[in-house]
């Protein structure tokens, strides 16, 4: 039996063993965590040096790759830091990369102080884009450092020793764009390119006064030249372009030389510049919408240049290969075939639009012209407007701040910005009534005086007409454009049956146009909520919001029996209209009813008079202030339809005609061409 003492010993032995055992436990739990903890470290830091190397790659720092690698490998390789340097500088560049990006990186160990590091690149070069291209090698610890291991082919997979980059392109060539008649809207044309060589401007006396007498003859400010002279890659034998001359140039100032150049030209220059739009060099932007392009092209900016850059631009050929130092090619990077880019024909006409352009005089407005039968928009025409050959070739600061500051926004344009139509909306609401049977053409209203109200409920709004008329039936009100029969006649048929007729018309709908522009506008909501907007949107006020495209598409119905024809500008498409959108009764009583505009000596568009063609014309005024009784801004809007052979329609509109003149005023001289030419 054991004593006490005994069992008290056997009990610290016990103790002082469970004590060994916990503090070996501690202790290689302690190492372990350690060791565990110094391998994530290691991971970390491994990482830290793939990071910063696909960074600097990336921005393309090739001066800075070498902080991440081991130089040892240089060596290896038969290459210096400097040579590594330069490699990648002479390859990188010279194939237009941009946007190289890295992804799929794994850094994972593979034995002690050494790590596995692979990664795809992709990349746009000048052929477009190349992607996926795998990388493999190993990151190494050295003297607490962890530094890749470089060889070529880091560079581009399959590279090693001496190899470098074959690369070739073939430019393709844009497509052009064209009228109905094969003429040109955007084309490419050879003309001078005046530059300058800098080692042949003389001393610096003799380069002042050459540089000063260049800038007077061709338009180019000396800061301007200076700061083309000052670029990174100037030398004194580079030819250093300074601006395309659209006349030839038969003689140059000392230091200056010209070339022949193929560009991208409008012949139309100012008057289709919204609607055709123009090119620029590709930016990292565009690349970033778009990684297919080709890092050193041109493409569409604005316009249809823009819409059909896809089909326009085509596709630069060429190919990027490895070779080895006899020029074998060893493997193929990129290989693309040139397919020129395709012909946009449009259905504009160039003299069309020139015309509709040259009535503005760049005041602020809008013409469209179209063929009611097939709806073929012949022109579509924003003024004041902005050349479009400046903003592809070189525009100064100072023309582009001239026009960036022109209070009557050349860039924005008209013919696709919501307006309210004003009187020539008239037509429709007229329409629309004759159809629901509230309307009769010959019924007579007394109507009195030069302001009007439903009852004293509206207060002090009234509906006011410029001429004094009574009776009036629906011809006199056309031809004297009265709101207040117009008003009276809206609250007659009511909003259920205004809103039906008038959701015939494409409100709310999208065109299939390569024109961004809002849907056509009834109202601000899906109901009027008083008699007074019921009324001032029967006579084309309101809240109404049409595109000059748009009113032109609402009023084909005039033109074709009562049916809907959409506008069209490519002239391919296949038409697309809308039955039975007014009555044929409708249109034909309301379009032969305004040839009296035109016709009576009394008549609002009477200066159009030819006794030799049956033109219909309605005028429209739309006002815009904040609130009665005080002097607004005022559009001007005229719609004109041929009725000898309804070959054309035209939506003419001036903003601000108080200051600016009036549409019927300026647009005689379209109008005679157009009855002239348009058959």
């Amino acid at each position: 039996m054991e004593t006490r003492k005994q069992q008290k010993n056997s009990k610290k032995t016990s103790i002082v063993i469970i004590s060994s055992v916990i503090l070996i436990v501690l202790v290689v739990g302690g190492y372990y965590s350690y060791a565990k903890w110094q391998e994530g470290q290691e991971l970390k830091d491994a990482k830290k040096t793939a990071t910063a190397f696909l960074k600097h790659l990336s921005k393309q720092e090739f001066d800075k790759l070498p902080e991440n690698l081991d130089e040892a490998s240089f060596k290896t390789n038969g290459y210096d830091k400097q040579s590594v340097v330069e490699k990648y500088q002479n390859i990188f560049p010279s194939i237009g990369a941009e946007g190289i990006k890295s992804n799929k990186v794994s850094v994972s160990k593979k034995e002690k102080d050494v790590f596995m590091f692979t990664y795809q690149l992709s990349m746009t070069t000048s052929l477009g884009e190349l992607k996926n291209l795998s990388y493999k090698t190993t990151i190494k610890k050295m003297d607490d450092k962890f530094k890749i291991q470089w060889a070529p082919n880091l560079i581009f997979p399959g590279m090693s020793g001496n190899d470098k980059v074959s690369f070739q392109t073939e430019k393709a060539v844009r497509g052009e764009i064209v009228d109905r008649n094969g003429e040109g809207l955007a084309v490419n044309q050879a003309f001078d390119e005046v530059g300058i060589v800098p080692g042949k401007l003389g001393s610096e006396a003799e380069k002042v006064q050459n540089i000063k007498v260049f800038s007077e003859q061709f338009g180019v400010s000396e800061k301007e030249i200076n700061q083309k002279l000052g670029q990174s890659w100037v030398q004194p034998d580079s030819f250093v372009p300074i601006k395309i001359s659209y006349e030839p140039v038969t003689s140059v100032p000392t230091g200056a030389a010209t070339k022949e150049t193929a560009i991208r030209y409008y012949p139309l220059k100012e008057a289709a510049a919204q609607l055709i739009g123009y090119t620029g060099s590709v930016t990292a932007e565009d690349i970033e919408k778009n990684p297919e392009l080709s890092s050193t092209g041109i493409v569409g900016k604005v316009g249809l240049e823009q819409t059909y850059d896809k089909e326009l631009r085509g596709q630069d050929g060429g190919s990027l290969n490895i070779v080895d130092e006899k020029g074998t090619i060893k493997s193929e990077l990129q290989n693309i075939e040139k397919k020129d880019g395709q012909k946009i024909q449009l259905t504009i006409d160039k003299n069309v639009q020139g015309e509709a352009f040259a009535i503005f005089q760049n005041k602020p407005g809008s013409a469209v012209v179209t063929k009611p039968k097939d709806g073929d928009l012949l022109a579509t025409v924003s003024s004041p407007s902005f050349d479009p050959n400046k903003m592809a070739h070189g525009i100064s600061q100072a023309e582009y701040d001239s026009y960036a500051n022109d209070k009557n926004l050349p860039f924005t344009a008209r013919f696709a910005t919501g307006y309210a139509p004003g009187s020539t909306f008239k037509t429709i609401t007229g329409a629309i009534g004759l159809d629901a049977g509230t309307l009769k053409p010959e019924e007579e209203l007394a109507i009195n005086g030069l302001k009007w109200q439903k009852d004293a409920s509206w207060g002090d709004y009234f509906v006011t007409r410029v001429k004094e008329a009574s009776p009036v039936n629906l011809r006199t009100a056309l031809v004297n454009s009265d709101n207040i029969y117009f008003a009276e006649q809206t609250l007659r048929m009511g909003e259920e049956t205004f809103r039906k007729g008038l959701n015939n018309f494409a409100f709310n709908e999208k065109l299939d146009l390569p024109i961004p522009m809002k849907p056509a506008q009834i109202s601000n909501e899906d109901t009027f909520h008083s008699d007074i907007l019921l009324a001032d949107t029967g006579y084309g006020q309101g809240q109404l919001l049409i595109t000059p495209i748009q009113q032109a598409m609402m009023y084909s119905v005039f033109q074709n029996d009562g049916k809907l024809v959409y506008p069209k500008i490519q002239l391919e498409k296949e038409k697309k209209e809308k039955d039975a959108v007014i009555s044929g009764n409708a249109a034909n009583t309301i379009v032969n009813d305004l040839l009296g505009s035109v016709e009576d000596a009394e008549g609002y568009v009477h200066n159009m008079y030819n006794p030799n063609f049956s033109l219909a014309a309605k005028t429209g005024t739309a006002e815009i202030k904040e609130k009665q009784d005080t002097v607004g801004k005022e559009n001007s809007f005229l719609l004109t339809m041929d009725r000898s052979n309804n070959q054309f329609l035209t939506i003419i509109m001036v903003e601000d005609s108080r200051a600016n003149d009036t549409a019927t005023n300026i647009s005689k001289p379209l109008i005679d061409y157009l009855e002239a030419n348009v058959k």
